[in-house]
């Protein structure tokens, strides 16, 4: 059984209608969830549940340091909550897609909320925000 290991140095970038941000150096942690709705496909007769493939479900949550000014945290979430949905490209670590770096692309991803002033004394100001829906694509190849 092979073992590896791997360095987290994941790599965000969002695109809103302000344009194509890069939050990976603002960004402590991130998970990408994704997969599919099941259905329920049981017919008579069947002895147990069914299920199905439905739509795709997505979601991408984002602990990101705040910062404030043109093409930085605060102004970027602003930007998607106030304009509707955004794209995110997300890959575990740089952005030179392979087989062991697989790029996610969410289109249409929807923000509803974001709380852009988080402060406590003596404390780096967090954010965390969970961005809903969209469509995923994954993605090997080098560009």
């Amino acid at each position: 059984m092979a073992n590896t290991t791997f360095l987290s140095n994941a790599t965000v970038n969002v695109t809103g209608s302000g344009g194509a941000v890069d939050l990976s150096s603002q960004c402590q942690s991130a998970t990408l969830t994704v997969g599919y709705d099941s259905l329920e496909i049981t017919a008579f007769g069947d002895t147990a549940h069914k299920f199905g493939k439905g739509l795709q479900s997505v979601e991408v949550s984002l602990t990101l340091f705040n910062s404030y000014g043109a093409g930085q945290v605060e102004a970027t979430l602003y930007d998607i909550v106030n304009n509707g949905s955004c794209t995110i490209v997300i890959s575990p670590s740089g952005t030179t897609e392979s087989a062991s770096n697989p790029e996610y692309t969410i289109t249409g991803a929807y923000l509803e909320n974001f709380t852009p002033i988080n402060s406590t004394v003596g404390e780096l100001s967090m954010v965390e925000v969970t961005f809903t829906g969209g469509t995923f694509a994954r993605d090997i190849t080098a560009p």
